[in-house]
């Protein structure tokens, strides 16, 4: 299905990208990670992955917020497998704030990682996936795309965004074997939660597993983290043939909480 395709990840050295690397790496589909981290780290996970699935894991260093780094990640890779067949655009940074006092540069910043890079890197990327008549891509959104909290603007902007994007190059790509869907996840233990975990324990003079709890409670029905494990099963649904007709969605992995 995937073997010996080549996946590029973005976001992939921590949480979500991490989990959805290794699930395609251990499929067969050999892995261009990126991110940020310590190189000691970021080489040990390359290393690992490429050891226990027996599949090329490389490292590609790119700040994403800068379009002409986006162009020659692509632009690189594409020069050493031919194309990219599978791009999962999983890239964020958050911010928390109230509109009225969100800093201008942090809603730039949010905008052109979450939203901005994944425009970049699927315009890059779709001339070689439709010369080879087939392509897989993946955009990591959010429930926040589909619905809204406050004091986080910029983020709900970028994926309610993202989501858009997705149709319409779904739309685009329609008469194509190029497929382009959106995954939805609520929330998911990865370091970014994990800080505003730790900021409500704080705040609230509790303990990490009592804020844990009391978050999701208030939007996840589950009351359980989905996991990026999970979410990268999901991803090997999106990139088989059984998915070749799920195009322009929007799918929601977030324990019920957009079913409320």
């Amino acid at each position: 299905m995937i073997e010996g395709k080549l996946a590029l990840v973005t976001g992939s050295t921590s949480g979500i990208g991490l989990g959805i690397a290794d699930a395609l790496a251990a499929r067969g589909a050999n892995v261009a990670l990126n991110g940020f981290g310590d190189p000691a780290e970021i080489e040990r996970l390359r290393a690992d992955m490429e050891k226990r699935h027996g599949v090329k894991v490389e490292f590609e260093h790119a700040d994403l917020m800068k379009t002409a780094e986006v162009e020659a990640l692509v632009a690189r890779l594409v020069e050493r497998h031919g194309a990219i067949d599978i791009l999962v655009n999983n890239a964020g940074i958050q911010h928390v704030a109230p509109v009225e006092s969100f800093p201008a540069d942090r809603w730039d910043a949010v905008i052109a990682l979450n939203l901005s890079a994944a425009f970049h890197a699927t315009r890059c990327a779709l001339p070689g996936m439709r010369a080879r008549d087939w392509g897989r891509i993946i955009n990591i959104a959010s429930v926040h795309g589909l619905v809204a909290s406050v004091e986080k603007a910029a983020y709900i902007a970028a994926k309610h965004g993202i989501v858009g994007l997705t149709k319409t190059v779904a739309l685009e790509t329609a008469r194509t074997g190029v497929t382009c869907n959106a995954i939805c996840p609520g929330w998911v233990l990865t370091p970014l939660v994990q800080k505003q975990i730790d900021a409500r324990a704080a705040a609230a003079g509790i303990s990490a597993d009592e804020a844990k709890v009391a978050l999701l409670s208030e939007k996840q029905p589950s009351q359980e983290f989905v996991t990026p494990q999970q979410l990268g099963e999901l991803a090997i649904f999106l990139c088989s043939d059984a998915a070749s007709q799920v195009r322009g969605v929007a799918w929601a992995m977030d324990g019920g909480w957009t079913a409320q």
